[in-house]
C-alpha cells in the first residue's frame, strides 16, 4: 500500500488577508505632490525622477508576478485535491484525527474542500486540504 505525505497547502486567504502596500495611485499622488511642492529654483534631478519611476515599475512587476504565482498555487491545489478522490486520507478533526475515503471535492472561494466518508459511514464535510496529513491508496 503506497503512502503519500501531504503538507499544508495555503489557500488564497493566506495572502489576500495581508494588508497591501502602496498602490500605483498612491505613488502617483506622492509624486505629483512632490513635484508641486518642489523649489522652482532647485527642481528635481531627472536622474532621481527616472530612478523613482524605475523603482515603481519594478515594484509593479513584482506585484503582478505575485498575483500570477497565487493563481498558479490555487490551480495546483485544485489539481492536487481532484487526485484525492477515492483515496484514503487522514484528516485533523475536532476529536483528533479521522480516517476515511475522499468522496467529493468542491470549491469554495477558489479553495478546494473535501468530503470524507469514514469507515463508520460518517461524512466529514467541508474539509480543507491543509487538514490532510496522510494519503493512502484505497484497497
Amino acid at each position: 500500500m503506497a503512502n503519500y505525505g501531504l503538507g499544508a497547502t495555503p489557500g488564497a486567504d493566506g495572502i489576500a488577508g495581508q494588508t497591501k502596500g502602496l498602490t500605483q495611485k498612491d505613488f502617483l499622488k506622492i509624486l505629483s505632490t512632490q513635484l508641486t511642492l518642489q523649489d522652482p529654483l532647485k527642481p528635481m534631478d531627472n536622474q532621481q525622477f527616472m530612478a523613482q519611476m524605475a523603482q515603481f515599475s519594478a515594484l509593479e512587476q513584482t506585484r503582478m508576478g505575485n498575483e500570477k504565482l497565487d493563481a498558479m498555487l490555487a490551480q495546483q491545489a485544485a489539481a492536487q485535491s481532484l487526485g484525492l478522490i477515492g483515496k484514503t486520507v487522514e484528516v485533523a478533526s475536532a476529536g483528533g484525527t479521522a480516517t476515511g475515503v475522499v468522496t467529493t471535492v468542491s470549491f469554495a472561494r477558489g479553495e478546494p474542500r473535501l468530503t470524507v466518508k469514514t469507515a463508520g459511514g460518517e461524512l466529514l464535510n467541508d474539509i480543507s486540504l491543509s487538514l490532510v496529513s496522510l494519503v493512502r491508496s484505497s484497497t
